[in-house]
């Protein structure tokens, strides 16, 4: 089976629409939470974001093109483009039928959805654009990056949810693995931060309301947390066989060693109390990575500051590493970006992938009061240097979808 390794990355999220930027400031400590500038908030019992900022899609794409894509597309696609630049790739030389895409969305063209039945609405049917379905439907992701980029082979839109970064990273993990593909483009999109997502999330009394305080409001593991901040962005990574990434002399930036799925079978919100879906998506990750729990050196923690999704995550971690649990550093990079949704897990697995290359752990932020059950060592507060070689990343969904993937800092 062949080796799989990371050599390209590339996103738009609220710490910058870089991976240099977002890194910078994520190892800094810094929230990229703020008030919603989107639209008025006034009626709002939550009225805080983690917002892209500085994201200009028609200097990017060009007008045409950028009124053609809706915003997680227009996420999806910058993020693939910086991914490809830094891998070096080029399409001419490649096979095509064995380059594919596998970017996901939670809910899609949610702007456009909103935008076209207010037309319905107030100006009628004739007023409705003829190209709502194509700029709504989730897979528009995958399909405009393979026009872009030429890829010919696999594309899938992975609806996971939350988990849908580290899904179509696993999946993609998987076609090279067995020999299906040679490169893969992986990652995840979203664009949810709209009045209906707002209050919905809202009345299911998901949202922190912590208004006044913004940067202060994510707060997975603090016993003061009061429900997660809703973000946006877009996370994008090239994944290569090791022969084909070697055989054009390619900077690698990682290994993917192994990948877990689960369903917890018991809920359409909530996670499992005790963790357990969680816990067997670690177990698999790890059982294909052909690596014992006491060699993971640091967990990206899905963590996203409910009280029982954080609880049950800690207890999957604890059955999962045992007394070592309570040596193992957890980081939760949500603190400082917020819940990017379908965009999360991306994100997250760029951040492993530099924390591993630059030894250096990120801190989870706004850690005042503790929770007697999340009592591990989160990393509070301020960015660790720590030598570390293997890291996994957690990733859960509404629906009880889990997906963990295991990186490693390479080494030939």
């Amino acid at each position: 089976m062949e080796r799989v390794v990371i050599t390209g990355m590339g996103l738009i999220s609220p710490l910058g629409n870089t991976v240099d930027d977002f890194w910078r400031r994520l190892a800094a400590g810094e929230s990229g939470v703020g008030p919603i500038t989107a639209f008025d908030t006034a009626n709002y019992k939550s009225t805080i974001a983690g917002q892209v900022s500085g994201f200009d899609a028609v200097a990017r794409f060009g007008r045409k093109e950028a009124r053609r894509m809706d915003l997680f597309c227009q996420y999806a696609l910058a993020a693939a483009e910086e991914a490809w630049e830094q891998s070096g790739l080029q399409t001419e030389s490649l096979d095509r039928e064995r380059l594919g895409v596998y970017v996901g969305s939670g809910v899609g063209g949610i702007h456009t959805l909103l935008e076209q039945a207010e037309l319905l609405r107030t100006r009628g049917p004739e007023r409705v654009s003829p190209t709502l379905i194509p700029m709504m439907i989730g897979n528009m992701a995958s399909s405009m990056i393979s026009m872009r980029l030429g890829a010919h082979g696999p594309s899938m839109s992975p609806v996971t949810a939350c988990s849908i970064g580290n899904t179509a990273i696993g999946e993609a993990f998987r076609l090279i693995r067995f020999g299906l593909a040679d490169c893969m483009i992986a990652g995840g999109a979203e664009a949810a931060v709209t009045p209906i997502s707002l209050a919905s999330f809202s009345n299911a009394t998901s949202l922190s309301t912590r208004n006044a305080e913004p940067h202060k409001a994510s707060r997975p593991f603090d016993g003061a947390r009061d429900g997660f901040v809703i973000a946006e962005g877009g996370a994008v990574l090239i994944l290569e066989s090791l022969t084909h990434a070697l055989r054009r002399d390619a900077m690698i930036y990682a290994e993917v060693l192994g990948y877990g799925s689960s369903s917890d079978a018991y809920h359409m919100v909530a996670t499992h109390p005790e963790g357990f879906g969680a816990y067997q998506a670690m177990a698999m990750a790890l059982n294909e990575a052909g690596l014992r729990p006491a060699d993971v050196d640091v967990i990206s923690a899905h963590a996203t500051g409910t009280l029982l999704g954080d609880r049950s995550e800690t207890l999957a971690i604890k059955r999962m590493f045992g007394e070592a649990a309570y040596r193992i550093p957890v980081t939760a990079n949500k603190s400082m970006t917020g819940h990017a949704l379908g965009a999360a897990g991306g994100l997250e697995a760029i951040a492993l992938v530099k924390s591993l290359q630059e030894g250096l752990i990120p801190p989870t932020i706004n850690q005042e009061i503790p929770d007697e059950v999340c009592d591990l060592d989160v990393v509070p507060n301020t960015a660790r240097k720590a030598d570390i070689s293997v890291g996994i990343s957690n990733s859960f969904g509404f629906g009880g979808h889990n997906a963990v993937i295991v990186l490693r800092k390479y080494e030939q």
